[in-house]
């Protein structure tokens, strides 16, 4: 299998849902960042012009309808550095990069996804604020839990809301993703300037 080398400027990725009436929705493109080929955060609106937006999620619908999907779809893009749109994955479920739609849209991904299965009209897709998606793996795990613990003056200071979603799992590994924080936010930047001064990422 030979492929050709994608010199590309960032991920996005489009999570479009799809009924089997035909209606189709897709939610606006979130900027993926991977650390170690592991996601590490999701941001939302992608830092991206309109058109390649409105490009992005014309791609997705298109992809949703072509393949008869019923339920969710994740189209994960490359951006060239001249702007051009690649797709490099499908992913046929809820995805890691959609979960910040639990809290910064009208209809989360999982509650579309329900809707699609069940043939019901999908949800508003509209986002609701800037929001950050950052995972929490197994070596985060401490740091997270220490710091709900205590006051957090800085986001206080930067007007973010960090929500938390912790999975359960029983064994916390190294690398292995143990939840995730939507970091809600007046602004991308903000919401990225409190990942960074929590520390917990750090390293």
């Amino acid at each position: 299998m030979l492929e050709k080398f994608i010199d590309f400027e960032r991920e996005i990725s489009v999570i479009a849902a799809r009924r089997p009436s035909g209606e189709v929705r897709a939610f606006p493109p979130a900027e993926n960042v991977h650390v170690n080929n592991i996601l590490h955060l999701s941001i939302v609106p992608a830092r991206i012009p309109d058109r390649l937006r409105a490009e992005a999620e014309r791609l997705a619908v298109s992809i949703a309808e072509s393949l008869g999907v019923v339920g969710l779809i994740a189209v994960e893009m490359f951006v060239g550095r001249d702007g051009t749109l690649y797709v490099n994955e499908l992913a046929p479920r809820p995805h890691n990069s959609g979960h910040h739609t639990i809290e910064a849209c009208r209809t989360s991904q999982f509650e579309q996804h329900i809707r699609a299965i069940c043939d019901l009209p999908l949800g508003d897709v509209s986002l609701l604020t800037p929001t950050v998606m950052v995972n929490v793996l197994g070596q985060h795990l401490p740091a997270v839990l220490e710091w709900m613990q205590r006051p957090d003056e800085a986001a206080e200071r930067l007007g973010v809301a960090p929500k938390v979603h912790l999975y359960g799992k029983a064994e916390a590994r190294p690398n292995r993703k143990m939840g995730h924080i939507n970091v809600l936010a007046p602004s991308v930047d903000a919401a990225l300037e409190w990942i960074a001064q929590s520390n917990i990422w750090k390293g």
